[in-house]
């Protein structure tokens, strides 16, 4: 089975034409219901040899960690050689696998390594240097430090991603940065006034920035056939839960206290209204991110409405037949939403399949 990415790599090597690719693709989009563009692919296990090289990897790993916490023993804080060992090994191995080999699962997972191996080590030398008593006296040296190793993470991503280009690097970036943001309000602010009040929001906007930032890279990609839509979809996945979870707890079902009648009914007019912009964008993040609050909301209806016993199975039902037909009508229901839309905004959204010809 041949991937998108595979069909890119064929054109930019010589071995196909462009326009050969191109008949490629809309051969195979002339067998389907759906264009490429709502299949929403990304490229994660080619074999099971992907599975088999992540596992060894990971062990590999793990043993890096283990070894590099015989340097600093007892230390109160992440042993800084634990991460430079981990980050050394995830980078070492992505020089072949992700380089040479090209293969996902394991790029994904060393990337991720690579990123964590990093924070670690900056971490670790800090609680080293810095740690105990001196971050107590002073919270702000403590949260400058911290915005430090965040800042510098996003740092050693970017470098990764100009090495190896792997989609989900710019999201880890993302993330990243906005852990140094976080830490810097913290430390502006005091960790002792620091709350849900502030944290909650914060969240939302940045869901809604690294929402923005993926859509910047959707809109530059509206057929999907390049790296750029996959990285849109890694950063969708990190936005829709930034987005998705201050929604709801501003609705009051994340605290864990038995919600009213009107915030269940408020819960589902929100999911039905992120339903709508993932139709719009064609992603699907955001119905998965929200699935857990809709379920809670469901479950209390039918409980509050005397179906005590079934409330679970019925809640399934509906979620599960809302989200298989919604699946399965994916591009007709798309296709009536984005057709609502201003003309411009049509133009900057995914390509949807226009009607067929009687």
């Amino acid at each position: 089975m041949f991937t998108e990415e595979d069909l890119r790599h064929a054109v930019a090597s010589g071995a196909i034409s462009a326009e050969a690719a191109d008949a490629l693709r809309n051969s195979v989009r002339g067998t389907r219901d759906a264009p490429a563009t709502d299949e929403e692919n990304f490229r994660l296990i080619n074999s099971f040899n992907d599975i088999f090289v992540t596992i060894a990897a990971v062990l590999l790993l793990v043993a890096m960690g283990g070894i590099g916490q015989v340097f600093t023993p007892g230390l109160d804080g992440p042993p800084p050689a634990s991460g430079l060992l981990i980050a050394g090994a995830a980078w070492g191995m992505a020089e072949y696998f992700t380089r040479v080999r090209r293969m996902a699962l394991p790029s994904i997972v060393l990337l991720l390594a690579f990123v964590g191996g990093v924070f670690e080590m900056l971490l670790g030398t800090i609680f080293l240097s810095f740690g105990g008593d001196n971050f107590e006296r002073n919270q702000v040296l403590a949260g400058l430090l911290i915005s430090g190793a965040a800042l510098t993470t996003a740092g050693a991503a970017w470098l990764h991603w100009r090495r190896f280009m792997v989609p989900i690097t710019i999201a880890a970036g993302s993330a990243a940065l906005t852990g140094t943001v976080l830490a810097l309000i913290v430390t502006a602010i005091g960790p002792d006034n620091m709350g849900e009040r502030i944290i909650i929001p914060f969240v939302f906007v940045a869901g809604l920035a690294v929402f923005g930032f993926a859509m910047r890279w959707d809109t530059s990609d509206r057929e999907r056939q390049t790296r750029r839509s996959d990285v849109a979809f890694w950063l969708h996945l990190l936005a829709a839960p930034m987005i998705a979870h201050p929604l709801f707890h501003w609705l009051g079902v994340t605290g864990g206290e038995n919600i009213g009648v009107g915030a269940a009914v408020g819960v589902l007019l929100v999911y039905v209204a992120l339903g709508i912009v993932a139709l719009a964008i064609d992603r699907r993040a955001l119905l998965v991110s929200a699935l857990a609050y809709v379920l809670a909301a469901l479950t209390f209806l039918f409980d509050r409405f005397g179906a005590v016993e079934l409330n679970v199975a019925l809640t399934a039902l509906v979620i599960g037949s809302a989200l298989l037909t919604l699946s399965a009508f994916w591009t007709p229901i798309r296709r009536m939403v984005v057709t609502q839309l201003p003309g411009n905004l049509q133009q900057r959204l995914p390509a949807a399949m226009l009607p067929r010809p009687a």
